[in-house]
């Protein structure tokens, strides 16, 4: 069974500690966390562990996972070397979507092998977490030696690893907040919009959930281009004309936003089956101009 340290217990750090254990496919030694509290309630969680505040402190292990928000990661690399603890060969790696493994070079210095793993999914709860985490999809990079210890015990609690260019990894993260932490701020200001129409907020939510719903679902069934609708999708230039004058006099930020997702939805719309072989020449000078000029 592999030996395991982890730096940081909150939502992540925790849920892995204790599927981890629960399979028995890591030995849980030390929990270390700036808090005594953190610390006593992640081995409760975890149930297993011994809570440590000092990196002097930690038993030496062959991985450690770092635990911890992507600003804290470098300054635990660093402490983690200079510790003292680390023996050649072990497996530090992080979780961090953010970051790649290169954050970890002072670790790697004192003959550590470094990894980064991003579990691409919501720890918001923990328990929920335990629960569904077979499945999960979660990108991983960095030295070879690290990733042959990994990809098994990763692989062994249901998770899908999948490769990830660490050049890029800042990119790819961004990806997951357009796609998942920006869609709460899209139907924000459409209730806005709605709002501004005279509909109230409970009404304006009843209307849109329907909507966002089933455009998720088919995204995911048929692709994006295939989930496509709305006006850019029918080529209307009127409505798109009017809907751009109004959104501009209401609130020119959105209108600018509008205008720049229009942009992707009309490529889009070009890969629609029975698209036309070039997209509406109006519609693009609409989009990349603006209504007031050209």
């Amino acid at each position: 069974m592999t030996t395991l340290n982890l730096i940081g217990c909150g939502a992540v750090g925790r849920t892995l500690g204790r599927l981890l254990n629960e399979a028995r496919l890591c030995e849980v030694r030390d929990i270390l966390t700036r808090s005594a509290e953190s610390g006593t309630d992640g081995t409760l969680f975890i149930g297993a562990g011994r809570p440590v505040r000092d990196y002097a402190q930690l038993a030496p292990a062959e991985l450690y996972l770092i635990a911890v928000p992507d600003d804290a990661i470098a300054g635990c690399a660093e402490r983690l070397a200079a510790s003292g603890r680390l023996r050649a060969g072990c497996v530090v790696c992080h979780l961090s979507g953010a970051l790649s493994s290169s954050v970890l070079a002072p670790v790697a210095a004192a003959g550590a092998r470094i990894a980064s793993l991003h579990p691409v999914r919501s720890f918001a709860d923990p328990l929920r977490a335990v629960q569904d985490f077979p499945g999960t999809w979660c990108a991983a990079e960095g030295d070879s030696e690290a990733l042959e210890l990994l990809q098994p015990i990763f692989g062994a609690l249901g998770a899908q690893l999948f490769p990830i260019d660490p050049a890029f990894k800042s990119v790819y993260h961004a990806g997951a907040v357009l796609a998942c932490n920006y869609l709460p701020v899209l139907v924000e200001l459409g209730l806005r919009a709605f709002g501004r129409a005279g509909v109230g907020p409970e009404v304006a939510r009843q209307v849109l959930e329907p909507l966002v719903s089933g455009t998720v679902d088919n995204i995911f069934r048929m692709g994006t281009a295939g989930a496509l609708s709305g006006p850019i999708a029918r080529g209307d230039l009127g409505t798109v004309t009017r809907q751009l004058a109004a959104l501009s006099e209401w609130d020119p930020s959105v209108a600018e936003l509008y205008r720049q997702l229009g942009l992707v939805a009309l490529e889009l719309s070009g890969q629609k089956e029975g698209a036309p072989p070039q997209r509406p020449a109006k519609l693009g000078g609409l989009l990349e101009n603006g209504p007031l000029k050209g």
